[in-house]
C-alpha cells in the first residue's frame, strides 16, 4: 500500500511539474525580462545631422553589409514555448511508461490475491457480518418507527374524536337556531298574512312590536348587568376558593417568625413510617419555605415538608436524608402536597396534585421517631426551642387547609382521592386529622372559610 502511494505520488510530481515551471516563467516573458534582457527602447537623446563648417567627418569602423537580425521578445517567447512543450511530451511519455509498468505489477498482484481461496472468503464472511448487522440496526430503526407512527396515529385519533364531537354539538346547536328560526319565520308569515288581511290589525301590531322591541332592548341591557355581576362574583369566589370542599382554612397573612401554627397530634410520634398531605396556596415560594415541620431538642429539624421556588423537598432524620421534585409549584395556586416514607427500606416518595413526582429509597433507612417533638405549620424549630429564635425568612406565607397525617403509607389510589377538587376533605389522618386535631394559629395566623 504504502508503494502504491509513492508510485501515485511521483506520478502527479512528474505530470504536473512542466505546467508548473511554464507558469513561473510565463510572466517573466510577458515583462520582457527573461534572461536579463531589457527590450526599453529609449528616444530621448537627440542626434544631429547638420555638419559644421570646417569640421571634418569621423569615418568609423566599417560596418557589415548584412548585419544579423536581433530576435524580439515574441520570438524569445515562442522558443522557449516550444522547448517547454517539447520537454513536456518527453516528461508525459516517460510518465506513461512508468504507469505501465506499475500497472502491470498491481494487476499480477491482484491475481495473486484472488487465487488465494482463503483471502477471498474471509472476506465474503466479512462482507456477510456487515449486511446481518446493518439489517439488524435497520430493523431496529424500523421497529422504533412504526411505535413512534402508532403513538401519532393514536393522538390524531383521538384529536379527531374531539372535532368530531365538538362539531355534532356545533350541529346540534344549528338546529335548535333554524328550528327557532323556522318558527319565528312562521310567525311572521302568520303575521304579514294577518296584516295584509286586516289594516287596522296591522296597524296595532306595530305598535305592539315596538313595545315588544324596547322590552327586548330592556332586556338585553338587564342581561348585560347580570352577566358582569357575575363575572364579579365568580373572581370573587375564586379568590376565596377552598379546594376540595374544605370549609375552613389557616392564613398566613405575610411572612414572619411570629405567625405560624402549632399542632398537637392524636397519637404518639414514635413512628417508623407516616404520610403526610395538605393542600397550600403559597403566595411567594423562596429558596425555602417551609409548610409542616416536625423538631425535638437534640434532632430541631427532623422532619420537614418545604418549597424551594418551584421545588419541593422532604428531609427525614435531618437536611442530609431528602427527596426532591423540580418544576411543580406555581405561586398563587392551589396546589395538593404528599410525602411518604417508611423506615424499612428507606422508600420516600413525593406527591403533587395526585402525581407521583419523585421516588428515593434509602433515605433514613431504619430511623425512628421519639415522641418528644412538635409539629409547626408554616414555620421550623429552631435550635434553642424558643419561638423567639424562629427565623422569618423561611415562614409560609398564603393559605393551608386539609392537613393530615397517617401512621403508615398510603397507596396511590388514596393519594389520587384525597388530591380531588371536589369533596375530598372528609378524610382524616390518625396521627394528625384536618378538624379534629387540635392546631392553635400565633401571630396574625388566622382561621378563615
Amino acid at each position: 500500500m504504502q508503494r502504491q502511494t509513492n508510485i501515485h505520488t511521483s506520478i502527479n510530481i512528474r505530470m504536473y511539474a512542466p505546467g508548473a515551471v511554464l507558469a513561473l516563467c510565463l510572466p517573466c516573458f510577458l515583462s520582457g525580462n527573461v534572461f536579463g534582457y531589457d527590450y526599453g527602447e529609449e528616444y530621448s537623446d537627440s542626434y544631429y545631422n547638420e555638419i559644421s563648417n570646417g569640421d571634418r567627418l569621423q569615418t568609423g569602423p566599417t560596418q557589415i553589409p548584412c548585419p544579423p537580425q536581433d530576435l524580439s521578445r515574441w520570438d524569445k517567447l515562442f522558443i522557449m514555448l516550444e522547448d517547454s512543450q517539447m520537454k513536456q511530451d518527453m516528461l508525459m511519455q516517460q510518465t506513461e511508461d512508468m504507469v505501465k509498468a506499475e500497472m502491470d505489477t498491481i494487476w499480477k498482484e491482484l491475481h495473486k490475491l484472488n487465487n488465494n481461496k482463503a483471502c477471498v472468503q474471509a472476506s465474503e464472511n466479512t462482507c456477510k457480518c456487515i449486511s446481518e448487522q446493518m439489517n439488524r440496526n435497520l430493523n431496529q430503526a424500523m421497529d422504533q418507527l412504526r411505535k413512534v407512527a402508532d403513538m401519532y396515529q393514536a393522538q390524531n385519533n383521538e384529536t379527531l374524536q374531539q372535532l368530531i364531537q365538538v362539531s355534532r354539538n356545533q350541529a346540534s346547536r344549528l338546529t335548535k337556531l333554524e328550528s327557532n328560526s323556522v318558527l319565528g319565520a312562521g310567525l311572521g308569515q302568520v303575521a304579514m298574512k294577518s296584516f295584509s288581511a286586516y289594516p287596522k290589525e296591522q296597524e296595532a301590531s306595530n305598535a305592539d312590536s315596538g313595545k315588544l322591541e324596547r322590552a327586548l332592548m330592556a332586556t338585553a341591557v338587564d342581561l348585560q348587568r347580570v352577566h358582569a355581576q357575575l363575572a364579579l362574583f365568580q373572581r370573587a369566589t375564586a379568590h376565596r376558593y377552598l379546594p376540595s370542599g374544605c370549609e375552613m382554612a389557616l392564613l398566613f397573612p405575610m411572612r414572619s417568625k411570629h405567625i405560624f401554627a402549632e399542632v398537637t397530634p392524636s397519637m404518639s410520634m414514635s413512628l417508623q413510617s407516616f404520610t403526610i398531605c395538605l393542600w397550600a396556596k403559597v403566595t411567594q415560594s423562596l429558596n425555602k419555605t417551609v409548610l409542616f415541620s416536625y423538631g425535638t431538642k437534640k434532632k430541631p429539624q427532623e422532619l420537614q415538608l418545604f418549597l424551594a421556588r418551584r421545588s419541593v423537598l422532604l428531609t427525614v432524620g435531618g437536611e442530609t436524608h431528602l427527596v426532591e421534585a423540580h418544576s411543580v409549584v406555581t405561586d398563587g395556586q392551589w396546589g395538593h402536597f404528599c410525602a411518604a416514607w417508611s423506615s424499612e427500606q428507606g422508600l420516600a416518595t413525593l406527591w403533587v396534585n395526585g402525581e407521583n413526582v419523585a421516588r428515593e429509597p434509602g433515605v433514613a433507612e431504619g430511623n425512628v421517631f421519639s415522641s418528644d417533638g412538635f409539629f409547626l405549620l408554616g414555620q421550623e424549630r429552631s435550635r434553642s426551642g424558643i419561638y423567639r429564635d424562629l427565623d422569618s425568612s423561611v415562614a409560609f406565607t398564603g393559605k393551608m387547609t386539609g392537613v393530615n397525617m397517617w401512621d403508615h403509607v398510603l397507596d396511590a389510589e388514596r393519594i389520587k382521592e384525597y388530591a380531588n377538587h371536589d369533596g375530598s376533605c372528609d378524610g382524616r389522618g390518625n396521627v394528625i386529622g384536618w378538624g379534629v386535631s387540635e392546631i392553635i394559629p400565633h401571630g396574625g395566623a388566622q382561621y378563615i372559610n
